[in-house]
């Protein structure tokens, strides 16, 4: 026992009689000064990202205060003389008018459709399990692509569209040819990549409704439109928003769709604020003035934002019984 004793301690080491020691394989001790580092460099990658998207934003900003431009090589500060040209011309305001006409019936013909879709796949049949799987198809293909496909599709004397409704007597549509036809066949194209998009979130949305008032509302006798209206609408109207916010953001910035479709034309009739950033920046080559749309435009999908969302913070409280003020 004596010679078993003393190889324990002396196993245990020096100076500490085998009490306080770590076992083998025990968790390591970290020291203090990492411990109160490691916040800090958990941020780090936030920090880089967040000067990745400042660094740039700021100096757009800053070369709006110039007249940049590929006939000026020495541009010269005039401060925010390019945002008065701007708001000073009618151009702009046709933009606005077309950018807020295009993200308000995008937007509206989605929700509409997407909760439609929702509400139908919400009923779990084999049928509805198959058009889940090919809801997501749209978007899965680049809304550009998209675009291209839809112009083929939309020719006036190949496009299949006027072939299929030629029977009928209407076969010389003009689809993109005339101003309300384009922002129409580009709101139509919208609508076809995004809608699966609205109808997901409004489906899962769905699918987390709580069932008892659905069961208390079915043995009251209710029927389907006041159900919907005062049970099912109400409690999914907080998924509802958040595809809204998602789709009118986006829309209010659409460039890709409008652009592979019409490129801003008939005329002007869909040059929407983002074409005319770009045009002013790469066909024209009025740097400043480009980014100076831009800017504009950053600004008014900011505050559309914080409005949305401030309003979604509301709902999601009125939805939760937090009283509101």
């Amino acid at each position: 026992m004596a010679s078993v004793t003393k190889t324990e301690t002396a196993a245990a080491g020096p100076g500490t009689g085998g009490a306080g020691r770590r076992p083998a394989g025990g968790p390591r001790r970290i020291p203090r000064w990492r411990r109160s580092a490691r916040p800090y460099l958990l941020i780090i990658p936030a920090l880089l990202l967040t000067g990745g998207i400042l660094y740039p934003f700021g100096l757009g900003l800053f070369y709006t205060l110039f007249d940049y431009s590929a006939g000026k090589p020495q541009p010269d500060m005039v401060g925010l003389d390019n945002y008065l040209t701007i708001f000073g011309q009618d151009a702009f305001w046709r933009s606005a008018l077309v950018t807020a006409l295009y993200a308000v019936g995008a937007t509206a013909v989605e929700l509409v459709l997407g909760v439609g879709v929702a509400l139908l796949l919400n009923r779990s049949t084999r049928l509805g399990r198959v058009l889940e799987k090919v809801l997501i198809l749209p978007l899965m293909i680049a809304p550009v692509i998209a675009a291209i496909m839809w112009k083929l599709m939309l020719q006036p004397s190949v496009g299949v569209l006027n072939y299929l409704l030629r029977p009928f007597g209407l076969g010389d549509v003009q689809w993109t040819d005339t101003p309300t036809g384009a922002l129409l066949s580009s709101i139509t194209v919208d609508v076809w990549v995004y809608t699966p998009f609205v109808a997901i979130l409004a489906l899962a949305g769905l699918r987390s409704l709580p069932r008892s008032p659905f069961e208390a509302a079915a043995v009251d006798g209710a029927g389907w439109w006041f159900t919907f209206r005062k049970l099912t609408l109400p409690m999914l109207w907080p998924y509802v928003l958040v595809a809204v916010i998602f789709r009118f953001m986006d829309s209010l910035k659409v460039f890709d769709i409008i652009y592979a479709l019409t490129e801003g034309g008939p005329g002007d009739s869909t040059v929407v604020l983002q074409i005319r950033a770009y045009l002013e920046a790469i066909r024209f080559q009025r740097y400043s003035f480009g980014i100076s749309y831009m800017i504009i435009l950053w600004a008014v999908v900011y505050l559309m934002s914080m409005v949305l969302v401030r309003y979604l913070g509301r709902v999601q409280s009125r939805a939760a019984g937090v009283s509101t003020k």
